[in-house]
């Protein structure tokens, strides 16, 4: 069966992510978008720089014109943040990206956008499978065949609208003043134009590396993780640049290196933002974050007399959250966030730019803000491992811990436990611990976070000595 996850239908390029299924698919959108009577607006579709996502936006777009259903197609690689910002602006039904953000390489999929540029919820994406699953005859019509009569049609200057509107949430004349030198690390993907119009536009010096279209990405995972950024730090330090930005591969998750070579993890760009936002630009409001994300921004949404907000992982929950209550900005510690008033997903280019912004009006740089968060909230670190296991044993691991609700014997007093989204167990001392399975890998996901490192490491040898993987 084809599955939905967080992040959309994912599947190994040749093993599952093959035309057949890509164009059952299509047809299981076009049963949706029929049965919901949703058929009389056009599909924005487009795809990132992977191999095979062209094709498969194609292949795509050919069942959707061939069933009665107009297609607006984009001619060039475009970030997944386009695609929600187009179909928001726009007031579509639906739109389309094939990415598959930043798993490996050999992965490849499609990501549903509902109408307000939201994430596809569960009950979209259930409803999805059921209709993929009964799929049994796919009609399609040749691309070419459908541009010229008018069924598929190209989307003229796609990026103007979407980079207007976060040059107008920014202070541009700041970033001016300031002339940051910036290197930025695209990791091969579909997200550098529209970064560069807006660094350009307001007078960085921007370079960039990992630019060329690669089908292995350089052999990294294509994550803005710490690990995948070595490259990017020495770069920076060597050539003296005020910092480095990466971005993954559908411009969706970010990454950031400061002048000092200390990488500034998801968690610290959130805090960093959020902080900046209220203290620095006035906004108010509550924030919002996942169950797998910094407690530190409870303290400082509570210095502020606001509250932060706990939701499930997928960032659906986040987006609905942020508009449920007002949130100032909202985000998760794999690296992607948004703010009130942009679209209702994951925004690198927008949060990027935001943080350029941060450092060209406080004149400091982020380590110095950083360190100034953690004298006034206390230092924060978050350990995870990723831990593969056979098949066959996801079954047992989820009736052990989610059906029989069985705990490993940790040193610290537990104060509750979270069955929510995985099993989320809260410490009396503010730790806390997290055992999920990946919702777009077959992994099983653990994050801890403590005061110290060695000590959120514990938590997590604490699981997987008890679940024996």
């Amino acid at each position: 069966m084809i599955k939905f996850g967080t992040g959309g239908w994912r599947a190994i390029i040749g093993d599952d992510f093959i035309c057949e299924n890509i164009r059952r698919v299509a047809s299981g959108i076009v049963g949706l978008m029929k049965e919901e009577n949703k058929a009389d607006k056009p599909v924005i579709i487009g795809y990132d720089r992977r191999f095979l996502s062209q094709n498969a936006a194609k292949w795509t777009a050919e069942v959707l014109a061939a069933n009665g259903v107009k297609v607006w197609f984009l001619n060039r690689s475009a970030p997944t943040p386009l695609i929600m910002h187009t179909v928001k602006d726009k007031e579509l039904y639906y739109g389309i990206e094939i990415t598959a953000s930043h798993n490996p390489a050999e992965y490849n999929g499609i990501k549903l956008i509902v109408q307000e540029g939201r994430d596809a919820p569960v009950e979209t994406t259930e409803r999805l499978e059921q209709l993929i699953e009964q799929t049994e005859k796919v009609g399609f019509e040749d691309f070419d065949e459908a541009v010229s009569e008018g069924k598929i049609e190209y989307v003229k200057n796609p990026f103007n609208k979407f980079l207007d509107d976060i040059m107008q949430q920014l202070d541009m004349d700041a970033l001016r003043d300031r002339g940051l030198r910036i290197l930025f690390d695209s990791m091969h993907g579909s997200g550098a134009y529209p970064l560069l119009v807006i660094f350009y536009t307001a007078r960085c010096t921007i370079d960039i590396i990992n630019n060329n279209k690669d089908a292995y990405f350089g052999g990294q995972m294509p994550a803005p993780s710490e690990k995948g950024l070595s490259h990017l730090r020495n770069a920076v330090m060597l050539d003296n640049y005020d910092m480095g930005i990466a971005m993954d591969g559908d411009g969706d998750r970010l990454g950031v290196i400061d002048r000092t070579g200390r990488y500034m993890n998801a968690n610290e760009i959130l805090c960093m933002l959020y902080y900046y936002l209220v203290k620095y630009k006035g906004w108010r409001g509550p924030v919002v974050r996942n169950l797998a994300t910094t407690h530190m921004l409870d303290k400082i949404a509570e210095s502020f007399g606001e509250k932060c907000y706990e939701v499930p992982v997928g960032f659906k929950y986040i987006s609905s959250k942020i508009d449920e209550v007002d949130a100032v900005l909202g985000g998760e510690s794999s690296g992607g966030l948004t703010v009130r008033g942009h679209i209702h997903g994951k925004d690198s280019i927008y949060s990027a730019s935001l943080f350029a912004e941060m450092v060209s009006v406080t004149g400091k740089n982020p380590s110095e803000f950083m360190d100034e968060l953690e004298e006034q909230f206390g230092h924060f670190e978050m350990v995870e491992d990723n831990l593969r296991f056979a098949p066959e044993c996801k079954a047992a691991i989820n009736n052990t811990v989610m059906v029989e609700k069985k705990l490993p014997l940790f040193s610290e007093k537990v104060s509750r436990v979270n069955y929510e989204d995985g099993c989320k167990v809260y410490f009396e001392n503010g730790d806390f611990v997290i055992c999920r399975f990946s919702g777009t890998e077959p992994l099983l996901r653990i994050f801890a976070e403590s005061n110290n490192g060695e000590k959120a490491a514990g938590y997590i040898a604490a699981f997987r000595e008890f679940l024996n993987i």
